[in-house]
């Protein structure tokens, strides 16, 4: 798994940026940039975009240069998965993060009990998935289907979107997004 916060502490020191000045440009605690320095925090995506876009980058930039410091691999065990979500509410586990010229994005979601994606989002991309593990809601414009395992998604990801789990366990999710958000 990549170290994020190693790759973060790189870019701050090369931009030649305390953590304290870091934390207050991203709106956040000083402490918070030092545990995921220390790689003993996973940031949510929220808080890493506001990070890096303290730093003058971007997501996608940031994660290029993360997986070009890898070795590729053709196959990917559950170890290699990257962890680029936040496991204590919605796990995103990208499958091929450091594959070359990667032009989708695979993704192994774990959505805890009740867990939410939040407010209706859209983003410029195609997704498509198969429900392994629970009942997951979709809501896809106005519309909105329960999905369970053995259902499978496709839609394009301009269209207002957000998941939902509707049980008391876990849903899983595998997932294809194209081109790679992250």
């Amino acid at each position: 798994m990549p170290q994020i916060g190693r790759h973060l502490r790189e870019l701050r020191r090369r931009r030649q940026l305390s953590s304290r000045e870091l934390a207050t440009r991203a709106g956040i605690s000083h402490s918070t940039i030092s545990l995921i320095e220390r790689d003993r925090m996973s940031p949510s995506v929220d808080t890493l975009g506001a990070v890096v876009d303290a730093l003058g980058t971007t997501l996608v930039e940031f994660f290029s240069g993360l997986r070009s410091s890898y070795e590729y691999s053709p196959v990917y065990r559950p170890d290699d998965f990257v962890e680029i979500g936040n496991p204590d509410e919605i796990s995103y586990r990208v499958i091929g993060f450091n594959q070359p010229a990667r032009k989708m994005q695979v993704l192994m979601e774990t959505y805890q009990p009740l867990a939410d994606t939040g407010d209706i989002f859209s983003h410029d991309a195609q997704e498509a998935g198969l429900v392994l593990e629970g009942r997951i809601e979709l809501t896809v414009g106005q519309q909105a289907w329960v999905l369970t395992p053995g259902d499978g998604y496709y839609f394009d990801s301009n269209l207002p979107h957000r998941f939902r789990n509707l049980d008391d366990g876990l849903a899983r999710i595998i997932s294809a997004i194209t081109p790679p958000s992250y």
